[in-house]
């Protein structure tokens, strides 16, 4: 029935998609992120929806009358840098067969990136982006959160199998991400029994991400309460606010957490948390030897038996900057550094101007969020190797269109042109505009 259901869905959105392919980009979206295809259990699960949806995304946005230009900024460029030298990297790789069909995925996931920085050109459609994100990963938070709260948080939270965020430390690294964007969406709903759910589900995501029993969710959902107090207007509401969730949270974990928890500070005697920083610093070394490090997917016994500390312990590397620095030496680790400290001073930079701009104030409080998001990923990845997940991506995208389209104001876009763009985003006196209009609509 899954299988059936998945597929009536995709296959029934083909034809929208073609005529509009920015719907394209949600429903890749929508697959990449909560991958609903790994919940069936017959020939759905490892049906290539993926491939067939961006292909018609493709096809479409060729026949469309779609402007076919490229938001070039800052962030754009490096990317694609990073990109390029992926590729080069992966041509000395120390293990080119596992390199090259991981370069694959890494540029089937790009090539639609490049496609969403083609498409996402209207204000709907970065909110719409925004909120297929953060469903697609709160569809987790929401059962998680029940799950946690009905067992006491005594069993871990776990991802879909087979994807970017099967374990309990990725998807608790996902929710983490989500529950700020979660709290814009709550905003910006008017009905207040719809306020009420969508708050239920920032709690519920919150608290699915403290039952993954992750240590590196934990420190990022920690790192985005202080990012979020630094920041914020009433010290004293977010004190709080924080406080109670914080004493809610302790005072409903199990002591098996408790214990586990505990182990940041013990790393010494952890066994898991040893090996990590073996993996760290087999890293290091091997970036010292290499300028182009060992490639994607060179984190076998080989490679331990050379550059690790111990070199009878070897797995995965755990951190987004050890996993560039390995795999891609000290430019890399550069070029992916330069890229998230882009993004976040474009999306503070949109964030002010948008706050002064009326009919876009709302921007300024979706590009903190996504800041915040980002505070949750830069923390919690340095415990975990998702260094080319595509949710992180997703997150620049919807940076570089927003910022491109306040720079566009800023520098006196005509009113008339400006309201194409349509400021109001997905909602206009607090509703969700026409379904068919936003399907069928003509291009900003």
């Amino acid at each position: 029935m899954r299988d059936l259901l998945i597929s009536a869905v995709v296959f029934g959105a083909l034809p929208f998609i073609f005529r509009s392919p920015w719907l394209g980009i949600l429903m890749f979206t929508w697959l990449g992120l909560m991958n609903p295809h790994r919940l069936a259990f017959g020939f759905s699960l490892n049906f290539p929806f993926a491939m067939i949806v961006s292909l018609t995304t493709l096809v479409g946005l060729m026949v469309s009358k779609e402007p076919k230009r490229m938001m070039w900024t800052r962030e754009t460029r490096l990317l694609l840098v990073f990109i390029l030298w992926m590729c080069l990297t992966t041509s000395f790789a120390m293990y080119p067969q596992f390199a090259q069909l991981q370069l694959e995925k890494v540029l089937k996931i790009q090539l639609m990136i490049f496609v969403a920085l083609i498409l996402m050109r209207s204000f709907d459609r970065i909110e719409a982006l925004v909120w297929i994100s953060a469903m697609s990963i709160g569809f987790y938070g929401f059962k998680g959160g029940i799950f946690t709260i009905l067992n006491g948080g005594a069993y871990r939270v776990q991802g879909p199998q087979g994807t970017f965020i099967g374990g309990n430390n990725e998807i608790g690294l996902a929710m983490a991400m989500t529950v700020p964007l979660l709290y814009f969406m709550r905003s910006r709903v008017a009905n207040p029994l719809l306020k009420i759910f969508m708050t239920t589900w920032v709690v519920l995501t919150a608290f699915a991400a403290i039952g993954t029993q992750s240590r590196g969710a934990l420190l990022g959902m920690a790192s985005m309460a202080a990012f979020v107090w630094l920041n914020s207007r009433n010290k004293l509401y977010t004190t709080l606010v924080l406080g109670i969730t914080g004493y809610a949270i302790a005072n409903f974990m199990p002591e098996s957490w408790y214990e586990r928890m505990g182990t940041i500070k013990t790393h010494d005697e952890d066994k898991s948390a040893q090996g990590r920083v073996n993996a760290w610093w087999t890293a290091y070394n091997l970036a010292n030897d290499r300028l182009m490090g060992g490639g994607f997917e060179c984190w076998w016994p080989p490679t331990f038996a050379m550059y690790a500390p111990n070199p009878d312990d070897a797995r995965e590397v755990h951190s987004v900057v050890f996993e560039v620095l390995g795999e891609h030496g000290y430019i890399g680790l550069a070029i992916f550094t330069a890229l998230g400290l882009s993004t976040w001073f474009s999306a503070g930079w949109a964030a002010r101007r948008a706050r002064k701009i009326p009919d876009i104030a709302w921007m300024s409080d979706m590009l903190r969020m996504v800041q915040v998001s980002l505070v949750a990923y830069a923390t919690a990845g340095q415990f975990l190797g998702l260094a080319y997940f595509d949710y992180y991506y997703i997150l620049i995208i919807i940076v570089v269109a927003s910022s491109v389209l306040v720079q566009r104001r800023v520098q006196g876009m005509p009113d008339e042109m400006w309201q194409k763009l349509r400021p109001e985003g997905l909602f206009a006196g607090g509703r969700l505009p026409n379904l068919r209009k936003l399907l069928i609509g003509k291009s900003p």
